[in-house]
């Protein structure tokens, strides 16, 4: 089996670090962290793009390389347009435990912080997802309400 190509996180510069619930992955050898607007883009020919809507992330896309957006849902959508040729995947019926609360409504029902996001697709994949979660402050929270921990 070929080596998988590295997760490629954009974030968008008006997102908090501390709020960030990816930033912490930053020193990861297998994570590639560029800001957004991305000037040098990377190929992304091989990868899939974990979004709101879509076809569910499945084994199919198992040697995919990840692609995730992070930045508020209102700048989601800017973000999406950028990057629309990756194929988009869903990752539904799982529940957040990140306590967000949008003044402009515009979460998604089945919106996940990042982080849980990358979780999943990972755990989902069968890659491993040691450390992922180590830093994140609602990691049990999130296991134990998706019934993973």
């Amino acid at each position: 089996m070929a080596e998988r190509p590295p997760t490629v996180i954009v974030r968008h510069p008006k997102e908090n670090p501390r709020k960030c619930s990816v930033y912490f992955l930053r020193e990861r050898s297998d994570i590639v962290f560029l800001s957004y607007p991305v000037r040098r883009r990377p190929d992304l020919s091989d990868y899939v793009r974990l979004a709101a809507e879509g076809p569910p992330l499945s084994h199919e896309d198992a040697d995919r390389g990840i692609l995730l957006l992070d930045g508020s849902w209102r700048w989601a959508e800017a973000m999406e347009r950028d990057f629309a040729d990756v194929p988009p995947r869903s990752l539904t019926g799982w529940k957040t435990a990140y306590p967000r609360v949008s003044k402009l409504g515009t979460d998604p029902d089945n919106g996940l912080a990042s982080i849980e996001a990358l979780y999943l697709a990972y755990h989902l994949l069968g890659r491993p997802t040691d450390g992922l979660l180590d830093d994140y402050r609602w990691a049990r929270e999130f296991l134990l309400a998706n019934s993973l921990g």
